[in-house]
């Protein structure tokens, strides 16, 4: 990847991606690094996304399981579009 990424995907099977940089605002194009296969994508941010959120890579529906560094880290309580900022307003964790 020439350019540092905005985005990092850890794993390739992630449904959400870390932000990497500040101030991120609606309909930016960020630049995505999947480490695991270093590839590079692109996904277009449909919120605002603070420094170190999860960014939605691709629609995730309601109860659905999102996934980050490859692994389970709870569930989708509305429906999540790509770009979109993924936090406690739109996933809880599966414990309680």
């Amino acid at each position: 990847m020439e350019k540092k990424p905005d985005v990092i995907i850890h794993d390739h099977t992630d449904t959400v991606g870390v932000v990497v940089v500040e101030d991120v605002t609606p309909s930016m194009a960020l630049s995505a690094w999947v480490m695991d296969t270093n590839d590079t994508v692109t996904i277009t941010a449909e919120d605002p996304i603070p420094l170190g959120h999860k960014i939605a890579l691709a629609t995730i529906e309601p109860e659905a399981t999102v996934i980050k560094y490859g692994q389970d880290i709870g569930r989708a309580v509305a429906k999540i579009n790509p770009g979109s900022h993924v936090h406690v307003h739109n996933l809880k964790t599966k414990r309680w």
